[in-house]
């Protein structure tokens, strides 16, 4: 009898766990799909792939998609058309919506030209592996240039100098994208910085007169570090030299009057009566 009752027990516990469970489980797919077709949604057009900076979009690199409304930006675009054929002055990755600030204008083509900011230039240097950073300077990184010269062309004045600071990768190479096969840097050839014309006086005369170094940024850093220079000598921690002797001319040519020996002060004797001190001049 007592088994009897336990097992009575055990089925009713079964069955009404089971109920439980589903009116739980019906509960929660209603609050769902309530909470679904309760926020509006919008279409919005992102981009298909990652695209860099100077790509022609094309149809294939624009999706449309439903976007929620409460989270739309203020600026996203919808209509295929206003988009594809344009140029983009930054970088965008995937699903992410299209802002008119991310594009060139609808007449300024694609390239490079629609991404410089006004006021700023784009200047190209010829560098190699080493110069480069071992290839991983990379559109949208920030660097520091270095310039080695030698003011009177003598080996021992030649000085390397910070000349530019947090300066903006505009291109590399001759693509303006990373190696998606292998997903490592891409050989560098040229690299194209965006400078002021100020900026670009500098990093041309560098270039053309002496050797130029690119110092990877961390893209964090917005410091500008102010450096005095470092030459030959300071590398071995050698003293500066000596100036050399000023040559007198014919006029000053003369020898200078011998200086008068100095006088000899006379002998004295110190005289000592009780606590009383005092001086007294031998004369001869």
């Amino acid at each position: 009898m007592a088994r009897i009752r336990v097992f009575i027990v055990f089925v009713l516990a079964i069955s009404a766990g089971g109920v439980f469970a589903f009116a739980t489980y019906n509960y929660v797919q209603k609050n769902s799909a309530r909470s679904a077709t309760t926020i509006p949604t919008r279409p919005v057009a992102v981009a298909a792939r990652d695209l860099e900076v100077g790509a022609e979009i094309g149809p294939d690199d624009v999706k449309i998609v439903e976007w929620p409304g409460n989270a739309m930006p203020p600026s996203a675009m919808a209509n295929r058309e206003e988009i594809v054929g344009r140029g983009l002055v930054l970088p965008m990755i995937q699903n992410e919506p299209f802002l008119e600030i991310k594009l060139a204008g609808k007449e300024a083509g694609a390239g490079l030209p629609p991404a410089i900011p006004p006021g700023l230039r784009a200047v190209s240097v010829k560098v190699n592996e080493v110069i480069g950073v071992a290839g991983y300077v990379l559109p949208g990184t920030r660097v520091d240039v270095v310039a080695t010269v030698s003011p009177s062309q003598q080996p021992s004045d030649m000085t390397s100098k910070v000349i530019l600071t947090n300066v903006q990768v505009l291109a590399a190479g001759t693509k303006m994208e990373r190696d998606s096969e292998k997903n490592k840097p891409m050989a560098v050839t040229v690299v194209t910085l965006l400078v002021d014309p100020e900026e670009a006086e500098r990093l041309t005369l560098a270039s053309t007169e002496g050797k130029i170094q690119l110092a990877l940024r961390n893209p964090l850093d917005k410091t500008t570090p102010s450096t005095r220079g470092i030459r030959p000598a300071a590398l071995i921690g050698a003293a500066a030299s000596t100036p050399r002797p000023i040559a007198k001319s014919a006029s000053t040519s003369a020898k200078a009057a011998p200086a008068p020996a100095p006088t000899s002060e006379p002998a004295t004797v110190e005289m000592i009566r009780g606590d009383k001190r005092a001086r007294e001049i031998v004369r001869e």
